[in-house]
C-alpha cells in the first residue's frame, strides 16, 4: 500500500505545515497584508497593487485559499476576496501553540 511521507507524522503537525508553506512566500504575504489592511472584500484586481502579473497573483491567491486562510466568492465575471477570520484565528492559534512547543530555554545555547 502506497502512503506519502507526511502520513507518517501527527495530523496537528501537518496542519500546521500547509499553513507554514502557504506563507512562505513574500508575495502571499502580501495579498495577506493589502486584505487585512483593506478590511473588505476585494472584487478588483489584486495585481494592480502588487508587482506581479495577473497570472501570478491568481496563482498565489489560489495557494492561500487552498490552505484555507482566504475565502473567494464568485460575483459575476469577478471573484471576491477577503480574509477567513475564524481560519486565521485557528492558524495564530496553530503558530503559537508550535512555537509554544519549540521555546528554546534562555540557557540553551548552540556551540
Amino acid at each position: 500500500m502506497a502512503y506519502a511521507k507526511t502520513d507518517l507524522f501527527d495530523p496537528k503537525l501537518n496542519s500546521t505545515a500547509v499553513l507554514f508553506k502557504a506563507l512562505a512566500h513574500p508575495a502571499r504575504l502580501a495579498i495577506m497584508k493589502y486584505l487585512a489592511e483593506t478590511k473588505v472584500c476585494i472584487t478588483g484586481d489584486i495585481s494592480d497593487e502588487l508587482p506581479l502579473s495577473r497570472t501570478t497573483v491568481n496563482q498565489h491567491l489560489k495557494e492561500l485559499k487552498n490552505a484555507g486562510l482566504i475565502q473567494g466568492h464568485v460575483d459575476g465575471v469577478k471573484v471576491n476576496y477577503c480574509l477567513d477570520p475564524e481560519q486565521i484565528c485557528r492558524a495564530i492559534s496553530d503558530f503559537q501553540e508550535f512555537f509554544k512547543i519549540i521555546n528554546i530555554p534562555g540557557n540553551q545555547k548552540c556551540k
